[in-house]
């Protein structure tokens, strides 16, 4: 006995796939960003990666607006910066309550739709590659969701409430581009650490009702997103002595291209979107200073949308985060050419 209900049998990801099928020149724009992103990650190219968007794609025109006018401020950067538009259509909720992203609920005013939203997360991240040649970042909620979207996108995060967990460090081992660990919300290195470790190295497990084998990710690294301390206090981890600490652990651990994404809001900015451009200007400055930072730090996740702020759910403003507060077009635009000045 469950108290689940099996309200119907959803389609596999090659069937959908099939209804949504990728254009050969989608996929060589896929695999070009590819090969691009590999040489960042490994250290053969030295541009900075920015992944940068709303904290959730609640509503898939602002989104696509959004990502329109991230296209044009690329062209300005291409040689400084590598720009990986945030399309997060999974919401993690920290006690199960709250708007759960575009997979839950296609309309965040509507009743949830898996089925619906599994096509609209492909339909919103095809649109992306299509209009404006951007493979994307999205996060590994749901680890078996994956497949409905990994010929589409060009960076996987792992959340820190997710980083501990056996079934997303086991599929994180066999995907083929980055994937970014999270450290966990207490804060403990040796978690993300470990999750690295795990995803770095082969494995055999159960997937999709599978048995499948991975050969491991030599691209799977850190996101240090500070983290939580026993009073509640949001407390950061992006300092020179923070991140000295994980050059020493990559260092002892003998790890595959040692690398670190900054994430510039949540723990490390205590929420507040507006101390993400002095974040990320701080670190920029310890990446001159220091050359063993300057190897490890490959860029920042940024949370930025249409709007400054959040609003609720029905707020009615166009472009406004439903979810964290995020930095406004103004100020992410000024930000981002700020930081190719100064690279």
């Amino acid at each position: 006995m469950m108290n689940m209900n099996f309200e119907r049998k959803l389609a596999i990801p090659m069937e959908v796939k099939e209804m949504y099928p990728v254009t050969a020149e989608m996929e060589q724009t896929v695999e070009k960003r590819a090969i691009e992103i590999k040489n960042i990650f490994s250290g053969r190219d030295d541009r900075l990666v920015l992944i940068i968007g709303p904290c959730s794609a609640d509503n898939p025109d602002a989104v696509m607006d959004y990502i329109t006018r991230l296209r044009s401020i690329q062209e300005q950067v291409k040689d400084e910066i590598f720009i990986i538009p945030r399309i997060y259509t999974n919401k993690p909720r920290t006690t199960g309550a709250g708007y759960k992203g575009l997979l839950h609920q296609p309309d965040p005013n509507a009743k949830p739709d898996m089925f619906k939203g599994i096509i609209a997360t492909r339909e919103l991240h095809m649109r992306a590659l299509k209009e404006t040649g951007f493979s994307c970042a999205d996060e590994m909620l749901y680890p078996e969701n994956h497949k409905y979207l990994d010929d589409l996108l060009a960076y996987v995060a792992v959340g820190a409430r997710s980083v501990e967990n056996q079934e997303h460090r086991l599929v994180a081992s066999g995907i083929a581009g980055p994937v970014g660990m999270k450290n966990p919300t207490a804060g403990d290195l040796s978690v993300m650490m470990n999750a690295i470790t795990a995803a770095q190295h082969g494995h055999t497990f159960i997937y999709r009702g599978w048995e499948v084998h991975s050969t491991g990710n030599p691209l799977a690294h850190a996101i240090m997103r500070g983290y939580m301390n026993k009073h509640g206090q949001s407390m950061p981890n992006y300092h020179y002595e923070d991140l000295a600490h994980l050059a020493e652990l990559y260092a002892a651990g003998g790890f595959e291209n040692p690398a670190a994404i900054i994430d510039t809001n949540h723990a490390n900015s205590g929420k507040n979107p507006f101390e993400q451009p002095r974040i990320v200007k701080e670190v920029l400055n310890m990446r001159k200073y220091s050359n063993d930072i300057k190897k490890l730090v490959k860029g920042f996740m940024i949370e930025s949308y249409l709007e400054d702020g959040a609003q609720k759910i029905d707020g009615g403003c166009y472009g406004m985060s439903i979810t964290d507060p995020c930095l406004g077009w103004e100020k992410t635009e000024r930000l981002i050419l700020e930081i190719a000045e100064i690279l």
